[in-house]
């Protein structure tokens, strides 16, 4: 759920507006985690795959969207973790201590025709409300970021909602930049 020329991470994923900011983050530098322990983020495994679709679902209602068709795990396990695994495709978890999934990061390698260069398509990017304002939504940007790197891409793209003000600042704090686009979407087969 983004759009190309987007310059900010995806709103669902971030802090939402009743968040608060992350302390230490310059604009254009790397965000500065927040005090206390920042619970880990890694590359997720076949197993987060029923929480991860539950995070889908939250982040859908959180954008006041529809949520997504049933059957969402049986579609995205062959191309994440089977025989079908697209490698352009991955996806990022924050957990807590415990191991509780409390956010995501869903990325794919995108090709950018007025660039004539791949860049890395920050889709969603989700916490749950209660995981924001703690430096989840900082640390999960710092792995995407070191996803691009270890890609050899440039740039990340994504997009967020316009009503997303807390999405907005974090990634106005990050060093972001917007670009004003209207984003569409087309069925062809229906």
């Amino acid at each position: 759920m983004t759009e190309h020329p987007a310059a900010a991470p995806d709103p669902a994923t971030a802090p939402g507006p009743t968040a608060t900011p992350d302390p230490g983050i310059t604009p254009g530098t790397t965000p500065a985690p927040a005090t206390g322990p920042v619970p880990p983020v890694r590359p997720a495994v076949a197993a987060d795959l029923p929480r991860i679709v539950g995070l889908i679902r939250e982040h859908a209602a959180y954008e006041r969207a529809d949520p997504p068709a049933p059957g969402l795990a049986d579609r995205l396990r062959p191309l994440l973790f089977g025989a079908e695994r697209d490698p352009g495709l991955a996806v990022l978890v924050a957990e807590d201590t415990d191991g509780e999934l409390l956010g995501y990061a869903a990325l794919s390698t995108e090709f950018a025709f007025w660039d004539g260069a791949r860049y890395l398509h920050l889709d969603c990017l989700y916490l749950t409300g209660a995981a924001r304002g703690r430096g989840l939504g900082a640390a999960l940007m710092a792995a995407v970021r070191d996803h691009a790197r270890s890609l050899g891409l440039a740039e990340v793209q994504w997009q967020t909602p316009e009503w997303n003000a807390g999405a907005i600042a974090f990634y106005d704090r990050l060093g972001a930049r917007s670009r004003p686009k209207q984003r569409y979407t087309w069925h062809p087969g229906r």
